[in-house]
């Protein structure tokens, strides 16, 4: 059975359609979270390590042109209607608080905020939304969000590949591996994270 879904597998990103797909969910993943382009981003950098198809440098640059577009629709649609889709959000809920932390990051680095943000779970959308909605100039928007989409695709392409290094023969296993890395990386990420805003509140508190 997995052999039968690996030559699936396979057949299907040695075509020149699997960079189709690629554009297409990293695109739908830039307004409609729900769409996992990561995982898709890894798997894919797994089989370029493990099998040379399809090629690691498409896979960036094509992963980071939809993310660049979908971006960009998520922008628009903030600009038009950000604050109605923050008013329905629910108080307190996961959403809701990361549309708050992007909201205040963006007060206080800028155009930086969309870069951090792209690897904050559940920021990257609040980041292009609240951009939108307050209107943040699109010529700004652009520069920061090119260098935000093509570093978070260099980072899941370079994920996966090392997977696929690892498990050259098993491209499953460097796949299971490679999304793994990306898991670890992301709970450290937001523990430093939590663990700054944690002690930065204690020496304010201090400081009353």
């Amino acid at each position: 059975m997995d052999n039968a879904i690996l030559d699936a597998i396979e057949g299907f990103v040695a075509t020149p359609w699997v960079y189709v797909a690629l554009f297409a969910v990293a695109k739908l993943d830039g307004f409609f979270p729900v769409v996992p382009s990561e995982t898709l981003v890894v798997t894919l950098g797994v089989f370029a390590a493990a099998d040379g198809h399809p090629n690691l440098f498409l896979i960036i640059i094509v992963a980071a042109l939809g993310a660049f577009a979908g971006d960009h629709i998520s922008y628009l649609i903030g600009r038009k209607s950000g604050s109605r889709i923050y008013a329905r959000l629910k108080p307190g809920s996961r959403t809701h608080r990361a549309y708050d932390r992007v909201g205040t990051m963006l007060e206080q680095r800028g155009g930086l905020m969309l870069i951090i943000a792209r690897y904050i779970p559940g920021g990257r959308t609040a980041a292009t939304l609240i951009t939108g909605a307050t209107r943040y100039p699109l010529r700004s928007f652009a520069r920061y969000d090119a260098v935000a989409a093509l570093s978070w695709a260099a980072y899941s392409a370079g994920i996966g590949f090392v997977g696929g290094s690892a498990f050259e023969r098993n491209p499953l296993r460097g796949v299971a591996l490679g999304l793994g890395l990306a898991l670890l990386i992301t709970v450290i990420h937001e523990g430093v994270r939590i663990l700054r805003q944690r002690r930065a509140a204690a020496r304010a508190a201090a400081g009353e």
